[in-house]
């Protein structure tokens, strides 16, 4: 009887090591951020209007690029047999040249705001999105009593009981499943070498 005890008392112990060392594993907590915003319905809504966005951008900006490409072709067919000599002494070319010159300025000067106003657009639209995720990973830490939590990116491995990318994208589903996704405009400025009104 008191071997019989002694043999319960041990593997009681074992039971009750093990699971302190299962509760010490889970103190340490890890998921995947970029996982988290991309597979989320939010991240995917965000994702989704930032393409719609950029799409309309690129139509905005497509006429002024056609006319630069479609000039440059035409300034470039009819310059190609003519000396520089030649070209000096025809101010039509000369006056196309800078125009054209001008409009790749201005181009370029509309596509660099385009692509900061993607920017700035995408910014403001996952403000609420991570102040959201940042209360989901407090709670998770704190219900699952964890002391760390770490993005899998900087980790080389760890057990999938660790990890809280799913528990975490569930959540957020629930608490921000959509988010406005509204397009910041920047000033727009005349280009430097645009020629004065």
């Amino acid at each position: 009887m008191y071997r019989q005890f002694i043999a319960a008392m041990g593997t009681a112990f074992v039971l009750v090591m093990a699971l302190s060392s299962l509760a010490q594993a889970q103190q340490i907590l890890v998921m995947n951020e970029q996982r988290i915003l991309r597979e989320s319905a939010v991240g995917s809504h965000i994702a989704t209007e930032l393409e719609r966005i950029g799409t309309e951008m690129q139509a905005e900006l497509a006429p002024l690029a056609n006319t630069v490409a479609q000039e440059n072709e035409a300034l470039t067919a009819e310059t190609s047999v003519l000396s520089e000599e030649a070209i000096r002494q025809r101010p039509d070319l000369l006056t196309r040249l800078q125009a054209l010159q001008a409009d790749a300025a201005q181009f370029e000067q509309r596509r660099q705001i385009a692509a900061a106003e993607l920017q700035a657009t995408e910014r403001a639209a996952m403000q609420p999105v991570l102040a959201a995720l940042q209360n989901v990973l407090q709670e998770l830490v704190e219900e699952r009593q964890a002391i760390l939590l770490i993005d899998r990116a900087q980790v080389v491995f760890a057990a999938e009981s660790i990890d809280v990318t799913d528990a975490a994208i569930a959540r957020m589903n629930e608490v921000i499943p959509t988010t406005p996704v509204n397009r910041v405009r920047l000033p727009q400025q005349p280009a430097a070498d645009a020629p004065a009104q």
